[in-house]
């Protein structure tokens, strides 16, 4: 990782509410500092009604120069760029995913770092954005899986600019559009963790006019043509069943293996759909059942985790894994 810049004049941060303790973006964004590591950020910077500067986050192209500037400055990344229209992540939720899930796998002790420690990146997308996080902060090594060849090569060209990412991230293509485990995940083959942003919508109607609720959200009037400020192609929105949908789909496929996934997890936007799925879990066998709340701002969101190994049986994971 090159070091980072020096710091520039500082100016107010408009701090992130409900962000984990350890996430790097709980502060806010420091802008002179991340124009320093990537001065294309530049251009897009405005004044913030407050003070301070901010960026029109109803402008695609602003916030992709925000997220490339983030990944540059605060881990390291380089290189990293998406295909037009390819969703482009907001770090600052993505990386709490990866700090509440390093709880997880704590369970009271120390949080496992290093290459030993393996998880399933479901969808990773062109973004590849978990990976990146994820091994940049805990030292993790992941399979990131996608039914979309060309977000896997952009992908592959991120970890390809980043000496020592291509051999701590594996990508896979899923040829099955209708399965989330099985093809991609190996016979024997064993993971700390599995994670999943499921598609949102259950068809591109729902898709759109979702994004128009999102353009009014952002101040745009009835005149403006709707655009998706952080992108995103048919199967990075919708699925059929919608997140729900795909949730049922991946606790189904996860109890054909459970010996082979210490915690399955995915997350969950709509609250509306986790008793429906808590009682799948339960038909499915499942042990242990979490819902773990995550907050940024206003923003509520949550994952579910599962798992099909008692205490003991985790324990003893956790040992193999350590080499005790």
């Amino acid at each position: 990782m090159r070091p980072r810049p020096a710091p520039g004049p500082k100016e107010p941060r408009s701090a992130k509410p409900g962000l984990h303790p350890r996430n790097r973006h709980a502060g806010g964004y420091a802008f002179p500092g991340l124009i320093a590591a990537s001065p294309e950020l530049g251009p897009f910077l405005r004044r913030a009604p407050h003070g301070g500067s901010t960026i029109d986050f109803a402008d695609p192209a602003a916030v992709k120069a925000l997220n490339r500037a983030l990944l540059a400055e605060a881990y390291g990344i380089r290189g990293w760029d998406l295909p037009p229209g390819y969703l482009c992540p907001p770090i600052p939720g993505r990386a709490d995913y990866l700090h509440h899930l390093a709880d997880l796998l704590a369970e009271d002790g120390p949080i496992p770092r290093g290459p030993a420690v393996r998880v399933l990146d479901i969808g990773t997308g062109a973004s590849a954005i978990y990976p990146l996080l994820g091994h940049r902060e805990y030292g993790w090594s992941f399979v990131g899986t996608d039914i979309d060849g060309a977000a896997l090569a952009s992908a592959a060209r991120t970890l390809a600019a980043n000496p020592g990412l291509e051999a701590a991230v594996a990508l896979r293509k899923q040829a099955d559009p209708k399965a989330i485990l099985a093809g991609v995940v190996g016979p024997g083959e064993t993971f700390d963790l599995t994670l999943c942003n499921p598609p949102f919508h259950g068809s591109l109607r729902e898709a759109r006019e979702g994004t128009q609720r999102k353009w009014r959200n952002l101040g745009r009037g009835q005149g403006a043509t709707p655009v998706l400020n952080f992108g995103g192609q048919g199967a990075e929105l919708w699925c059929e069943g919608g997140e729900a949908g795909f949730a049922r789909r991946l606790i189904e496929e996860s109890a054909r293996m459970p010996g082979q996934v210490l915690w399955f997890t995915t997350l969950i936007s709509s609250s509306r759909n986790l008793p429906a799925l808590q009682r799948a879990l339960r038909q499915a066998g499942a042990v242990e059942v979490h819902t773990v709340p995550m907050a940024q701002g206003q923003k509520q969101s949550r994952f579910l985790a599962w798992t099909f190994l008692d205490a003991a049986a985790r324990e003893a994971w956790r040992k193999r894994r350590s080499g005790l």
